[in-house]
Order: structure tokens, then sequence, then C-alpha cells
């Protein structure tokens, strides 16, 4: 046993130590990672769809390194810091539904508590519409509106005053329904949702593009614009978490923008927005914004000057390779060669992409997810698992993969079914 991992054993808490990969990792480039055997991996999960632009990418580094010879830390919310306001207004230009203010945290689930908490100032309410499936953080608040109870157990309770309405899970549709005949019903049980299990004081619903953690579950193109004018009837808010499908991941900056004339209201964000260094965010409108008054939110070390920098460095970098677009290709190109597999459903848009494990009458095949992660880990790839029921392979790169790792990473998944 190496060093490390006796020290992951001895000195972290046993949730951490036994759950964790038997691999320890020194070293990234592009996307590369190296252990401390000198074995190298493609890296096809990206730390969990945060190094969108490849690991260690030299001009984010810089850029980081640069600004660490400057200012380290001062709290932004104290002191004005000229990186912030460069990446709030680098932000107000790329983000959907004319959002112009940001708050900066350190996480996606600090990025969701603030969201939740501007939605119910700025509308005077205080219930919230989740759904099923979902995850948005391991923050109290942001487990309250989780709706997957494996990240839920022994910790109740949680949130008073949370809804949950059916998961747009197609493949296994909670109402047992097909698409297109369904009419996209789970849409319209977000409306029965409201009416029915709420007291009429709804703040907003939140909810992810694609539930990554859910299964990477894509709903119906039909469906955010049906549950927008849902939530606009009930004068409610939107709140869409972007945290892992957002800065290009699924060949758009943002997936919601995959769902044509949606703007939502908040944003949340965090993962591929600063390239692997912690950096979180909600954004909104104007109007929005401004419920929320001096000293009603603050975080110590949100909007740290360090990772400002690597994620403007990172916008710029995403921008200059062509990198969402390459997502969008890649994308197409894998799940095309992957959709001719034995597997139950390949399912995503861009580099999300699940790949739904199932037995011969349909069962969750949760033991056969985890044989080809660790199938795949043993001929030099690493990929996620997931879902519910802990069936999906998840399959996340960087967004500079090529073709051809692209074609090893398809073949590497076809030898691992034989």
């Amino acid at each position: 046993m190496s060093r490390t991992r006796e020290q992951y054993a001895k000195f972290l808490l046993p949730l951490v130590a036994k759950g964790i990969e038997p691999i320890t990792l020194v070293a990234g480039r592009g996307r590369t990672v190296i252990d401390d055997q000198g074995r190298e991996y493609l890296d096809a999960f990206s730390g969990i769809s945060v190094v969108n632009a490849g690991h260690n990418h030299p001009k984010i580094v810089a850029a980081a390194r640069e600004q660490m010879e400057r200012l380290v830390h001062c709290c932004s919310y104290v002191y004005q810091v000229p990186v912030v306001g460069e990446l709030a207004e680098r932000l107000a230009k790329i983000l959907p539904g004319g959002l112009s203010r940001s708050f900066f945290g350190n996480s996606g689930a600090e990025a969701n508590e603030g969201a939740l908490r501007l939605a119910k100032q700025a509308t005077g309410r205080r219930e919230i519409v989740a759904l099923g499936h979902s995850f948005h953080g391991r923050t109290l608040g942001a487990l309250s509106v989780t709706g997957n109870r494996a990240r839920k157990l022994r910790n109740g309770p949680y949130m008073s005053g949370v809804a949950f309405a059916p998961a747009p899970y197609c493949y296994r549709c909670p109402l047992g329904l097909k698409y297109p005949s369904c009419d996209v019903a789970c849409a319209e049980s977000v409306r029965e949702t409201v009416r029915t299990q709420t007291s009429g004081d709804l703040a907003a619903m939140i909810a992810e593009p694609i539930l990554g953690e859910g299964g990477m579950l894509v709903p119906p193109p039909e469906y955010f614009g049906r549950v927008a004018q849902i939530l606009e009837d009930e004068g409610a808010l939107l709140i869409v978490d972007e945290v892992q499908t957002g800065f290009g991941r699924t060949g758009r900056m943002f997936a919601i923008e995959h769902s044509k004339g949606v703007g939502p209201d908040i944003l949340t964000m965090a993962k591929g927005i600063a390239n692997g260094f912690p950096l979180g965010a909600f954004a909104t409108r104007d109007g929005i914004a401004e419920s929320m008054r001096e000293n009603d939110h603050l975080s110590t070390f949100g909007g740290n000057p360090i990772s400002c920098a690597a994620a403007l460095a990172n916008l710029a970098v995403l921008a200059e390779e062509n990198l969402v677009e390459n997502a969008r290709l890649r994308g197409a190109e894998l799940m095309a060669r992957l959709a001719q597999l034995p597997i139950g459903e390949v399912r995503g848009h861009g580099l999300m992409i699940g790949l739904e494990m199932v037995n011969p009458d349909k069962t969750p095949a949760a033991a056969r997810a985890k044989a080809i992660r660790a199938a795949l880990r043993e001929r030099g790839i690493l990929v996620g698992s997931g879902g519910v029921f802990g069936n999906v392979v998840r399959i996340q790169p960087p967004l500079s993969i090529t073709a051809g790792e692209c074609d090893r990473l398809a073949s590497a998944v076809e030898a691992c079914l034989v």
C-alpha cells in the first residue's frame, strides 16, 4: 500500500477512504492524468465535469500564477478587486436570458443555496419545487431540493416547503408513458405538483437542464418551454442549475440554450467555470438582483482573485480553441458509435453522455456499470458512474478530446461489453 493510500485510510473519514478509486494521481496535462506508478490514463470524467479545457492548461495556469504574485486574498466583498469585476462583466456577455448580475462563491452547492435565498427574497414567497432524481449539492439547503434518496439518507429532517415533480426520465417514465405520444406530461405534472403539494406560496422551481447525478437524464426538447410558462402563470421563478452542464459541456455554452426561447430567471454555475480552481456563482437580472440588499449575503472566500483570474483565462481558451463546437462534434460522433452497442440507452448532449446498463428485463444493472468502470480503468481510461440506481456509466471528458481519443474510448467500451 502506498503512503498516500495509507494516509487516506488512517486520516480521512472512512466514507472517503472506502469509496475512492484505487489509483493515486500525481500529474495531469490535457486529457491525460498520471498515477504514482507512472501509468497514464485518458481522463473521460474530467474530475466530475470540471476541467473542460483540459488538465493544467498552460494559459489558465499562467493566469492564476500571475494573479497569485499580485494578490491571493482580501475578501472580494469587503474590497473591490479588478479581476472580480472583469469576470462579472465577461459573464454578463455570455449568460442567457439577459442575466447580468453575478455573485461569486466557492462551489455549486453554495451557488444553489444563494439562488434559493435570492428567489425567496425576490418573490416574497417561501416554497420551492424541484425534480425527482435531481442533485443540487450536499449542504442542507441543497440536499433539501435534491430528489435522490441515496444522497439524503440518515440526515433528515430537511428544509420544509419543498415539493417534488416527476423527473423527465423518458427511458423509465415515472408516469408510465411514451414520448412523444405522452405530450410531455412530465412538464404538465409540474403544474399539478404546484397545485396539490404547495400552499400557493411558490417562489421558484430549481432544475438541472440535464440531470447529471440522476443518470444524464435529458428532458424532451419541449420540456423547459412548458415548465417556464407554468411558472410564469404561477408568478414563480425558474432557477436553472448549470453547475455540471455549463461552460460548453453539452455543445452549447449553457445547456438551457438547447431549449429555444427559455430564459432562466436565475442561473447557477461552478465546476467548469474555472477549470479546476474552486469557484461557484449565481446570476440573475437587474430587477431580481435588487431584492438582495447590503449584508444579506456574503462569502469570505467567494470571488477569490486567483480563481477569478483562472475563470477569465478559461473562458478565453474555450473561445480561442473552439472547444464548445468540438464538444458538439465529438459528442455526436461518440454517441452515434456507442448507440450501436448492446446498452439499454445512450443519452446526452455534447460530451455529457450516459450509458444506462440494464439486465435483459430492463431492470437496472448497477453491478455491470461498476464492472465496466473498473474494466475501463484497467485499460487506461477513467469514467464515472451514477444514476439513482447506480447503473449509468458517465462519460464527460475534457472538451478538447480528439476524434482519435473518442475512437479509443468507444473501442474500449465495446471490448468491455464482450
